[in-house]
């Protein structure tokens, strides 16, 4: 990631965790892990996870590296067998926040603690303050995102317009009258609303700083967005499960390389496939064991690509936590569309309402905040009319619009995959 030119990011920490001595910060985290994994065990899920292991032994990355990994694309599977979190939940469900359901479906819970998320760090990262209006673009839908973002900025003492998505010109009329100096949302949504000002001839210059997440930044729309008005725009690395897990930080406007892990998170990269630890710098699955007592995380692989930063030393900013380098794409097949996860599942039961397909691979092209998603069918008949009700089964399956292509069978590659993710990045 090359450094991008922005104006007026301030370059203070929201603590003093953040400026620790990274063999401090090391030996703390490591010395919190066998409480956690003792917590952990108490959750039945887990306890069947790591059935055997006498949590006072797991003190070190060595030790912890000898865990299994549970990766996302489990959740389901866990999830079907023990409603609604797989077992893996600390805090009985009556006493949490709130559930959500993402797509797949998979349930994530939310407990009652302050910033459960931990999602003040990037929000302070990106320029927010005490008293900024945030306009939150995320969903309150069913799933956490929007959730992450009041939490944090309720720490912070910030008042939120909850926006949502959708609904365009609203949006615009929202910041026209409420002057909000803050966009959090997706990258591609806020281009939109840029877009949409400018042909209603709203003033939208009230936004200084936009955090974003849930979807690539390429340097390209970073730009974009920064000539077209927005001072600063950072990102956030955050799921449903794991809350904030790491962000961009800049000084004096520029943004610095990679993304700073979060306090709260011991990080491992993994080669894809396994739990085995690849070598420093080397890409591969992104593993978080995540100090959270409702919901503790041993191990999670996210299925995300990407590598710790070796040569770059602390961050200019003053953090000196561990760096990587981004997300880099999908160590598995699931991938995300317009913030939206898809998959492999998803895809198999499309084909399956519909007997006439016999085999299906969804190709996801273009450019990401441009993306197109189609469904590629191998049937008897390319030329007959099948595609209405297939187009409203993949709305129905993904909440997203899809394409739909017709091949003869035999025709689709044979090489196993059921997404085929090509977009641009760069």
């Amino acid at each position: 990631m090359s450094d991008t030119q922005i104006s007026g990011t301030p370059s203070d920490t929201l603590d003093s965790l953040e400026t620790r001595d990274p063999e401090q910060r090391e030996g703390e985290l490591l010395a919190r892990l066998p409480g956690l994994v003792a917590r952990a065990q108490s959750a039945a899920g887990w306890g069947r996870i790591l059935a055997g292991i006498d949590p006072r032994d797991i003190h070190s990355r060595k030790a912890l590296a000898a865990l299994p990994v549970t990766r996302k694309s489990d959740l389901k599977a866990l999830q079907l067998q023990e409603r609604p979190f797989g077992g893996l939940n600390a805090t009985s469900v009556g006493q949490l926040k709130r559930v959500y359901m993402s797509p797949g479906p998979i349930f994530d819970p939310e407990g009652l603690g302050a910033d459960w998320w931990r999602f003040s760090r990037p929000l302070y990262a990106a320029g927010v303050r005490p008293g900024s209006l945030l306009q939150n673009c995320f969903s309150y839908h069913f799933t956490p995102a929007a959730f992450m973002v009041e939490s944090g900025a309720a720490r912070l003492g910030c008042p939120v317009i909850p926006a949502g998505s959708g609904q365009t010109e609203q949006q615009v009329q929202a910041m026209a009258a409420l002057r909000p100096d803050t966009y959090v949302g997706t990258p591609s949504f806020l281009k939109i609303i840029i877009e949409k000002a400018r042909d209603m001839g709203a003033d939208i210059s009230c936004l200084k700083n936009a955090l974003v997440s849930a979807e690539a930044l390429p340097d390209s729309l970073r730009r974009w967005l920064i000539d077209h008005g927005v001072p600063s725009v950072l990102q956030c690395y955050a799921s449903a499960d794991a809350g904030s897990m790491a962000y961009e930080t800049a000084t004096s406007g520029v943004v610095h390389p990679g993304m700073v892990v979060d306090e709260d998170i011991l990080l491992e990269i993994v080669r894809p496939g396994s739990g085995e630890p690849v070598a420093p710098g080397e890409v591969g699955e992104v593993v978080v064991t995540v100090f959270n007592p409702d919901y503790p995380l041993v191990r999670f692989g996210t299925g995300d690509l990407s590598a710790v930063l070796t040569d770059a030393g602390p961050s200019p900013c003053g953090r000196t936590n561990v760096r990587i380098r981004g997300w880099m794409g999908r160590a598995d097949q699931t991938t995300k569309v317009r913030a939206m996860f898809v998959h492999p599942a998803q895809v198999n039961e499309i084909a399956r309402r519909h007997p006439e397909i016999h085999k299906a691979r969804l190709v996801v092209s273009g450019r990401v905040s441009n993306d197109v998603m189609t469904l590629h069918c191998e049937v008897d008949d390319p030329a007959a009319a099948y595609a209405p009700p297939i187009i409203e089964s993949i709305r129905d399956l993904t909440k997203l619009r899809g394409e739909v292509q017709f091949a003869v069978r035999g025709s689709l590659p044979n090489d196993g995959k059921v997404i085929d993710d090509v977009r641009d990045y760069s």
